[in-house]
């Protein structure tokens, strides 16, 4: 059973709402175990709680900032999984197709029984920063169309990029297709077929069909940020890491 209780509520403050839930469910949620598996680890010693060996499954803990352990290695088990991916062309930013692999096969088995999922696509063949997480507040905000959440892209083009195609991403685009493009931001780069392409909606192909529609159609694509979060310059192609406390605090920040 899930419960609540007020954080400040022994010295009579109103305090904040914070979830407590049993420790079983807690390490089940990591993907790891089971429910059955994490009570067995529990009653044979081998969980430990803020350094203490936990004697009793049914025990109740605040996921957040729980110093979490199983035979000595630590575990997260906090209730939402935020993770930087650096994604390679070739993969479907999806959870799952039945015929071409996506990027949650990148990850370990464990992570990929939590529930997460990519925010804000990229296409197969476009590369870089992929937000996946299980936190879906959090998705939907960034990816609401009123919050105007900037994307930063580099760009490689089949022409010379120049200043009346910055100009015409200034002014916003209306397509053939019909689409209206807000205005957005392209800095030239010092090679002439490359630049930076700020977005601040993330309509389908939107980079690749506003370039094809100034005759300087897309060869290369990769996204470099989105709102306050930047791709790691450490990361390699394929390669993910969790969002360190600093990124996560500033995409709650949107809120």
């Amino acid at each position: 059973m899930i419960q609540y209780y007020k954080k400040d509520k022994e010295r009579g403050s109103g305090g904040e709402w914070i979830l407590i839930e049993r420790l079983d469910k807690i390490l089940a949620g990591t993907g790891r175990w089971s429910r059955r598996e994490a009570g067995e680890l529990v009653r044979a010693g081998r969980v430990e709680v803020a350094g203490a060996v936990a004697r009793r499954p049914e025990e109740k803990y605040e996921r957040e900032g729980l110093d979490l352990r199983v035979d000595g290695e630590q575990v997260c088990g906090e209730r939402y999984v935020y993770l930087m991916l650096h994604k390679p062309a070739g993969l479907l930013s999806a959870t799952e197709d039945p015929r071409q692999p996506t990027v949650l096969d990148l990850l370990p088995e464990h992570l990929r029984r939590v529930g997460l999922f990519p925010v804000g696509r990229l296409d197969k063949d476009t590369e870089g920063l992929l937000l996946l997480t299980n936190d879906g507040p959090l998705g939907h905000r960034l990816l609401a169309p009123a919050r105007h959440v900037d994307k930063v892209y580099f760009v490689r083009a089949a022409g010379r990029l120049d200043e009346e195609d910055a100009a015409a991403f200034r002014a916003g685009m209306m397509l053939g297709d019909g689409l209206r493009c807000l205005p957005a931001e392209l800095k030239l780069l010092p090679e002439p077929d490359a630049g930076l392409v700020t977005l601040r909606e993330g309509k389908y192909h939107q980079v690749k069909r506003m370039l094809a529609a100034r005759g300087k159609p897309v060869l290369y694509l990769k996204r470099l940020s989105m709102g306050p979060l930047e791709l790691d310059p450490e990361l390699v192609t394929g390669g993910w890491r969790p969002l360190t406390e600093e990124e996560r605090k500033r995409l709650k920040e949107l809120e």
